[in-house]
């Protein structure tokens, strides 16, 4: 048996190509929308793809299940769920081989038998694999992929349906229902190894852990979540549910999304050069998304094109980007020439594939040393927080997740989380500047200019606000102002 397992570092996200050497056959679980990475992979080892699953309706990521039906591929998903959570685009479709799957069921893959596995709780039809090389003598499986719900240190959240679909009412059924799939799980071999969707930096858990695989063994001893629901049910649903960050709002999209069907990809976009006439009609216009990829922010701060959306191309591209551009909205880019590629290849994973245009960050600084029009944004260091709260026409802004607010923050400070700022920016308060920040900059800098893009005056606060918070001493009974 071949294994392999492919990492996406931006989403934090694991696909696995499990192959049959002895018929050349190979499986793909959990692939993303760019199934040419995979197809890449399996042909170096002598593979063919002939089978593809999923875990479940994923929430950050679109299926590359879809494109790989529609090569003719054999596609397996889950029928677990009710109505509201089956995968509609393949039910009674007459144009894909596909197979939907129950508890237990199982399909094989040259001598390689995978077993389906329901463990709801992050989603009501959530499957885990079971896998066993059938071909390597072997009668009890090597390994699970647990897709979101166990992970190497943590387990899939089930506050999604609520948080992130909006479904009400949603996360203690789901935590009482994930409870009762780490009961199952804890009744499994100590040996089997897990092999997980996501690692640490995913959106998916709260505390997940960077090493790619684990053991039942070791997640039973180690695992936090899984030790609080040795103490009981109620404990674990308590556990489970606290300090869960606020999930990216295109969360929502993608589920519906991968549960209709995600849009037909085919070919990656191929955004063209602009010209710096082209440039120049974009500036300020908001129903295009120019997204400035520098990853120096003051040096996007002190010069960028009106209007533009800030994204540096770090980890967190995909989130950012996500979370401040609605789908089908034209996209241009501000980004290296050799990073173009990938940055097409995270936006298309999320959905926005209208990726019209681009130009690197040297044609924009011919731009304004050209005369074009730059907008810049004030910037303050940390340590100029004391005057700036002294001031009545400031108002200082936490973008961190609400659990780090309420573990220590500014007194008097509002928080939104960066990841809710775009869907709730009209509740923001217009009436004063805005001194933004979060923990270290980051966060702030892509915030400030997405506020100011939408007209609000901004002030971005860089450095590292709980060293600058140690430092101080703050009055008693200062009150505390939080947007939940």
């Amino acid at each position: 048996m071949l294994f392999r397992q492919i990492f996406d570092e931006k989403l934090a996200q694991y696909a696995y190509l499990i192959g049959c050497q002895a018929t050349g056959e190979a499986l793909v679980i959990d692939p993303e929308r760019d199934i040419d990475q995979y197809i890449a992979l399996a042909e170096k080892e002598g593979l063919e793809i002939v089978a593809v699953a999923d875990t479940h309706i994923h929430a950050d990521y679109l299926t590359g299940m879809r494109e790989f039906a529609e090569r003719g591929v054999k596609v397996y998903a889950s029928d677990e769920g009710d109505a509201d959570w089956k995968y509609e685009w393949l039910i009674n479709s007459d144009k894909y081989d596909y197979r939907l799957l129950k508890d237990g069921d199982t399909f094989r893959v040259g001598n390689i038998e995978i077993k389906a596995v329901h463990t709801p709780g992050h989603t009501p039809e959530h499957l885990s694999y079971l896998v066993t090389d059938l071909g390597g003598g072997a009668d009890a499986p090597i390994g699970l992929a647990s897709g979101d719900f166990v992970f190497v240190g943590d387990l899939g959240r089930p506050d999604l349906l609520e948080s992130a679909a909006g479904i009400e009412g949603m996360m203690e059924p789901s935590a009482r229902t994930l409870y009762q799939s780490v009961v199952k799980f804890l009744e499994m071999d100590d040996y089997l190894q897990i092999w997980p969707a996501h690692g640490a930096g995913s959106a998916c858990g709260k505390a997940l852990g960077a090493v790619p695989e684990s053991t039942v063994g070791y997640e039973r001893r180690f695992n936090p979540a899984i030790r609080a629901a040795a103490e009981g049910e109620d404990t674990f649903v308590g556990f489970i549910l606290e300090g869960q960050p606020e999930p990216p709002m295109y969360f929502a999209r993608m589920k519906r999304d991968n549960k209709l069907g995600p849009k037909v990809l085919g070919a990656l976009p191929n955004p063209r050069r602009l010209t710096l006439g082209e440039l120049g009609k974009l500036g300020g216009n908001t129903d295009v998304a120019l997204v400035d990829t520098r990853l120096d922010n003051s040096a996007f701060m002190a010069g960028h094109l009106p209007g533009s959306l800030y994204a540096p191309f770090n980890k967190s591209f995909n989130t950012v980007v996500g979370s401040f551009v609605e789908e089908n909205t034209p996209i241009y880019l501000i980004i290296e020439e050799d990073h173009l590629d990938q940055a097409v290849r995270d936006l298309v994973r999320i959905g926005l594939d209208n990726v019209v245009g681009f130009i690197t960050p040297d044609v924009l600084v011919t731009y304004g040393e050209q005369g074009g029009e730059l907008a810049k944004i004030e910037e303050a260091s940390v340590e100029q927080l004391d005057e700036l709260r002294r001031r009545n026409d400031v108002l200082i802004f936490d973008v961190r997740y609400h659990s780090e607010f309420v573990e220590g923050h500014v007194p008097n400070a509002y928080n939104l989380a960066y990841t809710r700022l775009y869907v709730r920016k009209d509740d923001v308060p217009k009436d004063k500047k805005l001194a933004i920040h979060c923990k270290t900059g980051g966060r702030a800098a892509v915030s400030a200019a997405l506020l100011a893009r939408y007209g609000y005056d901004v002030i971005f606060v860089n450095g590292d606000i709980e060293k600058w918070m140690e430092g101080h001493d703050f009055a008693e009974g200062e009150e505390i102002h939080a947007v939940a």
